[in-house]
């Protein structure tokens, strides 16, 4: 990536992570450079993340000039604060719609997100279905989220990319491995058509392309995810 800011960064993440992806969308869309350090799938965690961050030891961690920042929705407004004179600006400049921003980033994670993994969980595709109903409430409450937010323009942030839609775009290409897999449309036409477009805009802009890991690829590692949960059990 081009791009600048002061200071070293480095991204400590796994290429299959939603929230790893959103710090990539949120540097891509800023124009920064930085190190990326993969750490493995499976197994042990390197010293690098024990010692950065040693509460959760999860990625994704971004190491700014030697101090870790954890958490995707922190890390993204760090960003945005630090580089404020790099690239567009992703929080709203208002106070109100900035902690609106910050209200549905929460929806996000704690109501669609959350009953989204709920959902892959289930042993059949019937199950997955059932558990998935709590998953199409969150998206239509989002859905109008979407129109308020956007003010009919396409994207949450307006005419440009905004928090909210890195923060929905982290889970872009899951939206779209769980169409190839199960042919699934999490953003369905007819139940939430904003949200079906938004998808679709937000997938082919050149930041986002830069970042979104190989559909294919995301479809095997979750099959492989879904094989070892069903031999744990």
């Amino acid at each position: 990536m081009t791009g600048g800011g002061d200071g070293e960064l480095k991204l400590l993440g796994m290429w299959a992570s939603p929230f790893v992806l959103r710090v990539k969308l949120a540097l891509s869309f800023k124009g920064l450079s930085y190190a990326y350090v993969e750490e493995a799938l499976f197994g042990s965690k390197s010293e690098l993340l024990l010692k950065s961050n040693p509460v959760h030891n999860k990625v994704p961690v971004l190491i700014h000039n030697g101090k870790p920042v954890c958490e995707s929705q922190i890390i993204v407004q760090y960003i945005d604060e630090v580089y404020t004179g790099t690239g567009p600006s992703l929080l709203p400049a208002d106070p109100y719609e900035r902690a609106m921003a910050r209200f549905w980033a929460t929806f996000i994670d704690d109501k669609l997100l959350a009953s989204w993994v709920q959902a892959s969980r289930g042993k059949t595709m019937e199950e997955k279905m059932e558990r998935l109903k709590p998953t199409f409430a969150a998206i239509e409450t989002l859905e109008a989220a979407f129109g308020q937010c956007s003010k009919g323009k396409p994207f949450f942030g307006g005419d440009s990319v905004g928090y909210l839609d890195v923060m929905l775009g982290g889970l872009v290409a899951w939206v779209h491995a769980s169409r190839a897999r199960h042919g699934l449309e999490l953003f369905d036409a007819s139940r939430s058509p904003l949200l079906n477009a938004w998808v679709e805009r937000f997938s082919v802009l050149d930041e986002t392309r830069a970042v979104l890991p190989d559909i294919d690829r995301l479809v095997e590692y979750a099959k492989i995810r879904e094989a070892q949960a069903v031999d744990a059990n």
